[in-house]
């Protein structure tokens, strides 16, 4: 590939990242129009228009996509082996991109931030807090966390958090106005707090397992949403009954502001993991942040 052809994939790989000619050109320390010339260069040599261009947006066209899908991984690759054979036994620079949705960047990567900065000053983390279910290749990230079961077969993943609960909590003052369920059956006598999932649209069911028996149920209620934060303020204020993940209210199960229901029903699943494109090289910035996650003791 000749200098010429390199300088016009990495422009227009700019554009694809930034949605933007003028952000791509600050990324690149040059000007806009010069970015602009580049990729029309490089559309008029393919023969192909790449970017959909208007005043207000820059969007791909479907050639563009299919362009940006298969370079940006490759590109990838290049700089971050070149990164390694320049830094040698330096320590670890650069950006890593993340994707995590918001549960997981409470409960993994918060308690973490500072300690891992510390640790690794010349690196820099950017973090996207997205519920749905992106697709971290085609949109520019270098890594991801999701839970297990929600990461491709063609993703590696090291896991960064032990097993996870589902717990149903209320408030005390609810609890004493409606009473206590004593199995699944009861529920459909209480108010739901659901939770609606991002990457498909549909309320989160409820899931009890005890023994051989497994029950999972939905029910509609007087709240949905697809914040958690927002369905605890809504359980805390006495709304009603919500089904979470036992480590985003534990601080209010130890204080007894929640109470937890049906405890006995309430199952465990394997927790978040973060994952990256299998068989591709691991920039050494992101290969200390999946250490730095996996230890043991984290």
């Amino acid at each position: 590939m000749r200098g010429v052809e390199y300088a016009e994939l990495e422009a227009f790989l700019a554009v694809a990242r930034e949605r933007s000619f003028r952000r791509a050109a600050d990324a690149l320390a040059v000007s806009p129009s010069a970015i602009s010339h580049t990729v029309r260069a490089l559309e008029a040599r393919l023969g192909a228009r790449l970017v959909n261009r208007t005043t207000r947006s820059v969007s791909l066209t479907e050639a563009g996509q299919r362009l940006h899908d298969g370079l940006a991984p490759a590109f990838a690759d290049i700089k971050g082996a070149v990164q390694e054979i320049a830094t040698g036994a330096a320590a670890p620079s650069g950006l890593v991109r993340l994707t995590v949705p918001r549960v997981a960047a409470q409960m993994v990567l918060a308690p973490i931030l500072g300690s891992f900065l510390a640790s690794f000053p010349k690196v820099r983390l950017e973090v996207t807090v997205d519920d749905a279910l992106v697709d971290s290749v085609a949109d520019g990230f270098d890594a991801g966390i999701r839970l297990a079961d929600q990461v491709r077969r063609d993703m590696d993943a090291v896991a960064v958090s032990g097993s996870l609960r589902g717990v149903v909590v209320s408030s005390p003052a609810y609890l004493a106005a409606h009473g206590i369920p004593g199995s699944p059956d009861d529920l459909h006598r209480f108010r739901w707090l659901n939770y609606r999932q991002p990457f498909s649209g549909r309320l989160l069911p409820w899931e009890f397992v005890r023994g051989s028996e497994t029950v999972a149920l939905s029910l509609d209620g007087p709240l949905a949403s697809n914040d958690p934060d927002l369905l605890i303020a809504a359980t805390l204020d006495g709304a009603g009954l919500a089904y979470l993940t036992e480590a985003t209210v534990a601080d209010h199960l130890a204080t007894g502001r929640l109470l937890r229901v049906l405890d006995d029903w309430c199952p465990t699943f394997p927790g978040w993991q973060l994952y990256f494109p299998k068989g591709r090289h691991i920039a050494p910035a992101l290969k200390a942040l999946i250490g730095f996650l996996s230890q043991p003791s984290r």
